[in-house]
């Protein structure tokens, strides 16, 4: 792919962020670092567009999806989730030292 050379203004913290990047070896270059930074920007706004479309070609057909419809949805979507990443955390009782004799 070729490359074309960008002039920009980005925010300070980015930049340090880009130079800890490429300083901690995790990229080649803040070039590079940049590049896909856009890259993923271009990719999500992709997405989005995908999904705008496809809600749209829903609503064409089934009409508008309403507010009730979509709290019904995030409740039987609460209701069907599990937890895949490590488990949920129960608080557990913190017990204090024995005493010999104490049933």
């Amino acid at each position: 792919m070729s490359k074309e050379r960008l002039t920009v203004t980005v925010d300070e913290e980015l930049v340090r962020a880009g130079n800890t990047a490429v300083a901690e070896g995790r990229v080649g270059s803040l070039s590079a670092w940049v590049n896909a930074a856009l890259a993923d920007r271009a990719a999500k706004d992709r997405w989005l567009r995908a999904l705008a479309d496809a809600v749209s070609a829903y609503e064409a057909e089934f009409g508008d999806i309403t507010p009730e419809e979509l709290a019904r949805q995030a409740r039987a979507d609460r209701a069907s989730a599990r937890v895949i990443r490590g488990a949920a955390s129960r608080p557990t009782k913190v017990r204090g030292p024995r005493r010999r004799g104490a049933a």
